[in-house]
């Protein structure tokens, strides 16, 4: 059961396996739950957290590319305007 579940956890790491790592808990889930049912219980809260955690922390990585990709093109505009700055001044 542990190796299903830290199976189960590898998949969640994607947010395209979602469904899948789904899938493969509830099968833990229920083989659990026919022996434990708060043990199972647990379980579901603890998993619907963790894909919440994936897909907050997805959804942050995303946010932090942009801002870094803004921030790339930020910087080559004011290095090129400073060049532009320089050759007019140079003109004059």
């Amino acid at each position: 059961m542990v190796s299903q579940l830290q199976s189960c956890l590898s998949q969640a790491r994607e947010l395209a396996n979602h469904g899948s790592a789904n899938e493969a808990f509830i099968q833990l889930r229920d083989r659990i739950s026919a022996t434990d049912a708060e043990t199972a219980t647990l379980l579901d809260l603890l998993w619907t957290e963790v894909l919440a955690a994936r897909r907050s922390a997805t959804f942050w990585q995303e946010i932090c590319d942009v801002e870094k990709q803004l921030s790339d093109r930020i910087a080559a505009n004011h290095l090129q305007l400073r060049q532009n700055y320089l050759r007019l001044m140079q003109e004059q």
